[in-house]
């Protein structure tokens, strides 16, 4: 399933900037319109992409950054946009610069980032999330070669190249726990932008409240960069009550995951009373597979 979502924005022309060390001294530039025009979902079934959405009706993303890379490595542009902060843009998803002659890998990421959890970017083929939580993230990257003063138009179609997880629970919340707290085996939360793939393999844990009234049953999700485009991990859920204590635990092995898609577990946790039941595990690309605890 092809799903867009766009990001509409007409950038400005840019002040003037210094001389390129590459370029032999040439101290002309180049102005440069970026526009972020897309994002490309292949398929899967992420709830939040529905159709086509405007970058202020997507609020599963909340931040862009734009970053030029010169040919040695060295970073010669980079902004970050965010969305409840006005004064990093004047229209969200649009950016202005100017470059000097020379050659670029343009990087543009669009994520979702919250205090705690701050997406850092070093480099064409490193970035990460640094702090308790990965979020949704699209990626693009191309070369850009500034070889005259004539105003450069660029667009970018981002890709989504994050993997999630989806704890379900088939049966209601009891009143003693707080937070459900997932542990995967493999991946991480650290990616090359260029590739779309994981820089780690030593895996994730993320713990999210509950939300869900006693005797509801529950959704819990994490994300997770994959080192290929489908990887099998072990998946270790608990559930956990105010002070912390694990109340129940579980781990389902060989759990599949796909690059833009969404694996949901299924299965009781919190009226088991002898810990043992069925996890279902639902994608969109395989066939569902059972496993018992």
């Amino acid at each position: 399933m092809k799903k867009n979502l766009i990001l509409a924005g007409i950038a400005l022309l840019f002040a003037a900037c210094s001389n390129d060390t590459e370029t032999g001294g040439d101290s002309r530039v180049a102005p440069v319109r970026v526009q972020v025009s897309g994002y490309s979902v292949s398929q899967g079934d992420f709830p939040e992409t529905r159709g086509v959405e405007t970058a202020v009706d997507y609020t599963s993303i909340n931040a862009i950054t734009l970053a030029f890379y010169k040919s040695d490595g060295t970073q010669a542009y980079k902004h970050e946009q965010l969305r409840d902060d006005n004064t990093t843009y004047t229209t969200f998803g649009s950016f202005e610069l100017s470059l000097p002659m020379g050659s670029y890998t343009m990087v543009a990421l669009a994520y979702k980032t919250k205090e705690g959890s701050p997406l850092v970017l070093t480099s064409p083929t490193a970035a990460a999330f640094t702090g308790e939580h990965g979020y949704e993230t699209f990626a693009y990257t191309q070369a850009v070669n500034i070889t005259n003063t004539s105003t450069v138009d660029l667009s970018a179609t981002l890709s989504r190249i994050i993997s999630r997880l989806t704890v379900c629970s088939s049966d209601g919340r009891t009143a003693n726990i707080s937070n459900v707290r997932m542990t995967l085996s493999a991946g991480g939360w650290s990616f090359n932008p260029t590739t779309g793939l994981a820089t780690v393999n030593t895996g994730c844990t993320n713990t999210t409240s509950i939300a869900a009234a006693t005797g509801e049953s529950t959704i819990s999700s994490t994300n997770v960069f994959l080192l290929t485009d489908e990887q099998t991990m072990n998946v270790t859920i608990e559930t956990l009550d105010s002070e912390g204590n694990t109340l129940f635990t579980k781990t389902v092995t060989d759990v599949p995951f796909k690059r833009n898609r969404v694996t949901i577990l299924t299965g009781k946790m919190y009226t088991n009373d002898d810990m043992s039941g069925t996890f279902n595990i639902e994608t969109a690309w395989l066939t569902d597979t059972n496993m018992d605890f």
